[in-house]
């Protein structure tokens, strides 16, 4: 009989409506990465909830090293040596890095804080395992990379042996997913256990020696890596075979939707401009994407695009209609949707229910509202469409607080609100982020639908592979200036990686135009 470090056995965990994990069994066994797949709702998160203690069971139990173990809570999952790094960070954001790590567990003597002790040793860590972190910055002032980075150390401070990542690649540019996956490794070869979910099968085949794949609650099998492919792997998780190429038409660009005239944005973080002096037109019938390391610029040029921030100077046109220092509606009203890079922060309400996040953009409108009061009928009915037409999975449908929902589908419910909106330009930051691969291809194909219609699309995303995909254009920011543009036929990855990392430029297209 074999050995396993954890055993999750025969677990089930209802919530109001539904089922989240149904008789499902996994084995954890000492030393491997071992991922966990499934689509947006499969149960995956609640199932590792359960084992680090933020939900119980009704039925099943889980064991260590044989033994049975109650977990009521996340004290006694670290009491079993068990840490997560959560998908949406738990952190506390006007603490520094150093008081999150040791949040809980602080040195003291004789009452008071030892922050020496503290630092001492995070910072041994930090170095051993090549995690590189400021100590005394705080973290509304970092990155997510750095963010998760505080999390890992979070785990390693309390000398966790099982290591549980839950969609850990989400939010991280591909430099910092190669990091992070050489990290793991790391982790497995000291003997430390990893439970990996994740959507990315790239990332699977690369990183994880099994898999064990849950659908709608499900647990549908295990496999080897070694063994398996990603065309089966996919297979499993959806149930149908996934076309893993975009079929797109050749491009029919129309009139100019969006001109950008020498604009520059400035950060107030970094004290500088984060954005100088970019110019580019999108015409309609075309996807422009904006590639580049996260950090160069790409999150202050949407957020001046969109209204959430203002210009320091130059215009910004749709639709011929000058929009640089309109608000979010006007911009909204005159054409523009967004899918916003932080979904939590910027595209849902999540304290409100689905229905009501799902007319956000649209509930002043004469079909939502009567003389000023919500006519909430048409309110839910317009939800129930988008709940089946994007697939929005959630336990109580348009009524379910959307807080209660897994990343993938809140990320669905944004997708689904702004595409729906009528619009000229969508602005479209990570709209696969979190997504599993059954939604990445029908948003993909919504994407390319948009197109094909003569809408505008600007794309902005980390995964090259996404990029080189789905562009008919595409412009490199690096710090904060546009260094190249290509058409996807005529450059690849590695030049691409070239001018996102500053080793190239072409000083001619420092400031691009839409072809004529």
């Amino acid at each position: 009989m074999e050995n396993y470090v954890i055993e999750m056995l025969n677990i089930t965990k209802r919530f109001p409506g539904i089922i989240a994990n149904d008789n499902i069994t996994l084995q954890l066994r000492k030393g491997e990465i071992h991922a966990l797949l499934g689509e947006n709702g499969a149960g995956k998160s609640t199932l590792m909830s359960v084992l680090f203690g933020l939900y119980q069971a009704e039925e099943g139990e889980i064991r260590k090293n044989g033994q049975r173990v109650d977990i009521r809570d996340p004290n006694d999952a670290n009491a079993l040596g068990i840490g997560m790094v959560h998908q949406h960070f738990k952190l506390v954001e006007n603490f520094t890095v150093l008081e999150n790590i040791i949040l809980g567990v602080e040195p003291n003597k004789m009452g008071f804080i030892n922050k020496n002790v503290a630092r001492e040793k995070v910072m041994e860590i930090s170095q051993k395992y090549g995690l590189s972190i400021n100590p005394d910055a705080l973290i509304e002032d970092i990155t997510v990379g750095m963010q998760q980075r505080v999390e890992i150390l979070k785990m390693l401070y309390r000398d966790n042996e099982i290591l549980i990542f839950d969609e850990p690649t989400a939010v991280l540019t591909p430099q910092e997913i190669t990091e992070l996956l050489q990290i793991m490794r790391g982790f497995a070869n000291e003997g430390k256990s990893i439970l990996f979910i994740t959507h990315k099968l790239n990332e699977i085949m690369e990183v994880a020696d099994r898999c064990s794949v849950l659908r709608k609650g499900k647990y549908i099998g295990t496999v080897d890596i070694k063994d398996t492919s990603k065309e089966a792997l996919s297979k499993m998780m959806v149930g149908r075979d996934i076309t893993f190429k975009v079929e797109k038409k050749e491009m029919e660009a129309g009139d100019v939707v969006l001109s950008v005239r020498n604009l520059s944005v400035f950060s107030t973080l970094h004290k500088k401009d984060a954005v100088k002096n970019v110019s580019f037109d999108i015409r309609s019938g075309e996807i422009v994407c904006l590639a580049g390391i996260d950090g160069n610029g790409q999150s202050e040029f949407v957020y001046a695009l969109t209204g959430l921030e203002k210009s320091t100077s130059g215009s910004i046109h749709l639709c011929g209609q000058d929009i640089t220092k309109a608000s979010i509606r006007q911009r909204s009203i005159a054409g523009l949707s967004h899918i916003p890079e932080d979904r939590h922060k910027h595209g849902l309400v999540l304290d409100y229910k689905l229905d009501e996040n799902l007319v956000l953009q649209r509930y002043w409108q004469n079909d939502f509202q009567n003389r000023g009061f919500i006519k909430f009928d048409a309110v839910r009915e317009y939800a129930d469409y988008l709940i089946d037409k994007y697939d929005i999975r959630s336990s109580q449908g348009a009524e379910t607080i959307v807080r209660s929902m897994s990343g993938g589908n809140q990320q669905k419910a944004i997708i689904g609100r702004e595409i729906d909106k009528d619009h000229q330009l969508l602005v479209a930051v990570q709209p696969t982020r979190g997504l599993d691969v059954g939604a990445i291809e029908y948003i993909h194909s919504q994407l390319v639908a948009m197109r094909d219609s003569g809408k505008a699309v600007f794309l902005v995303s980390f995964e090259l592979d996404e990029v080189m995909n789905l562009s008919d254009r595409i412009l490199v920011m690096y710090e904060g200036e546009i260094v190249g543009e290509f058409k996807p036929k005529e450059t690849n990855v590695q030049e691409l990686g070239l001018y996102m990392s500053g080793a190239k430029r072409d000083t001619a297209k420092e400031n691009v135009h839409g072809r004529e």
